[in-house]
């Protein structure tokens, strides 16, 4: 009786290279897929809202946040779902009802309806999606995990850069609605086959192990690797590294939300036309791609506190830019700086996780983290719009947020690997311990 007759998930088919390498491709699906439920799919679709409906385009933007942020909320939820059922499972499940979401918004009259609708495409969408797809490439990857993300976020940089235009042509062609049935039929007879067909929850279970290792190899080295350890959230969440972390995912979450927010009125500031600021915005995009594949190699080779400290200086290092712009050759330079900030972000937000609190309960303390940096997103533009009303400009604002990323890289240089307490037993207690317990 083999393994797989022992009640162990098959694969669909066993390729000549490691199977982890099309759990990969799927991850980077499932990340192109999330595409509808993005600021960049769905601000396509708000001119059509505002010129059927008469609808103000305050009252949209306000549906839109109120929407993410109540989204963004119950990320924690969904973490926990994915760590009890499996990705194979929640997965498939999150593509039938996205997909049906899909078709909620193109069927959209009312405020009420609209704020339903960007609620459940923000929380299927940029939250339930990217989350699956970052969880599931670390159950199969350990050591090359950096290489393995990279590859995953072409799959998001392929959804920016189609995606705008492919909306638009449909819109333009076959109207707004069109363009949301269409992705319900793709969600539906794409992303939901492939996710139930190819995914396989862990190498383990289908008699392999993570990065292509023999059984008895990666047992042995799981034992000296910070990955070995699983956390729960509750014991993730008592170490002093889960906050700091969790401060430096907030932080670029919000400044960089507050910046692109308002980029056009911040450039115009500094002479920069409206046209040039949109390049600016594709320069940001375009640059992540080569550079996220870099990030993944030296994501494998250097600590990940290190690199995330890294990240907090070129993020400081873009401000600095942005902040003495005053030309287009400069704003230039501070989308390709923000960029290559962004590449690294994301891929060190995939690698140190895993690295610090182990795969076992991935999916709940990814939820946690995602929810913080929902939240930053949807605060940060606020204190740049705010200064523009009080100060009639950004100086103020983007001077103060310079602090931020210095205390980034602090907290990130004192998050250090955490390491779990052995339990009490009564060959290990100190006196303390045995005045507790009870101890002899």
């Amino acid at each position: 009786m083999t393994d797989e007759t022992r009640g162990r998930k098959t694969l669909p088919f066993r390729p000549p290279f490691f199977y982890g390498w099309i759990i990969v491709g799927v991850s980077a699906l499932t990340i192109f897929f999330s595409g509808p439920g993005q600021t960049y799919s769905v601000s396509t679709f708000i001119d059509s809202y505002i010129n059927e409906f008469g609808w103000s385009r305050s009252t949209v933007s306000g549906m839109y946040s109120m929407g993410t942020l109540a989204a963004g909320l119950l990320m924690g939820l969904v973490g926990n779902f994915i760590d009890r059922r499996g990705h194979r499972a929640v997965t498939t499940s999150i593509a039938l009802i996205f997909g049906l979401a899909c078709l909620g918004m193109s069927l959209v009259n009312s405020p009420l309806t609209l704020l339903a609708g960007f609620f459940s495409i923000r929380l299927l969408g940029q939250g339930s999606m990217s989350l699956s797809s970052s969880t599931l490439v670390p159950q199969w990857f350990i050591r090359k995990k950096g290489r393995a993300l990279s590859l995953v976020a072409i799959g998001g940089a392929a959804g920016s850069a189609l995606l705008p235009p492919l909306n638009t042509w449909i819109i333009e062609h076959y109207g707004w609605k069109t363009g949301w049935r269409t992705w319900t039929a793709l969600l539906w007879l794409v992303m939901a086959p492939a996710a139930y067909l190819l995914t396989r929850d862990r190498p383990e279970d289908v008699g392999l192990a993570p990065d292509d290792e023999t059984r008895s190899q990666f047992e042995t080295e799981a034992n000296t690797l910070p990955s070995g350890e699983s956390w729960t959230v509750r014991e993730a969440m008592s170490t002093r590294s889960f906050w700091l972390l969790l401060f430096c995912v907030m932080i670029p979450s919000a400044i960089n939300t507050g910046l692109i927010f308002h980029q056009i009125s911040i450039m115009d500031q500094l002479g920069v036309s409206a046209q040039s600021a949109a390049v600016v915005l594709s320069i940001m995009a375009l640059i992540r791609l080569p550079v996220v594949l870099i990030a993944g190699q030296i994501a494998d080779r250097v600590p990940a506190r290190f690199v995330q400290v890294g990240s907090m200086a070129g993020l400081l290092v873009a401000m600095i830019a942005l902040y003495i712009t005053d030309s287009v050759q400069m704003a230039v330079a501070y989308g390709a700086l923000t960029g290559i900030t962004m590449a690294f972000q994301i891929i060190v937000s995939g690698v140190i996780w895993p690295d610090y609190y182990g795969r076992h309960h991935l999916g709940s303390i990814r939820g946690v983290t995602m929810m913080a940096g929902v939240i930053g997103s949807a605060l940060g533009p606020l204190p740049y719009g705010y200064a523009y009303d009080i100060f009639g400009g950004y100086t103020e604002a983007l001077t103060v947020s310079m602090i931020f990323p210095i205390l980034g890289m602090i907290a990130a240089y004192l998050a250090k690997p955490p390491t779990k307490k052995p339990p009490v037993t009564p060959s290990n207690y100190t006196q303390e311990d045995s005045d507790k317990l009870g101890f002899p």
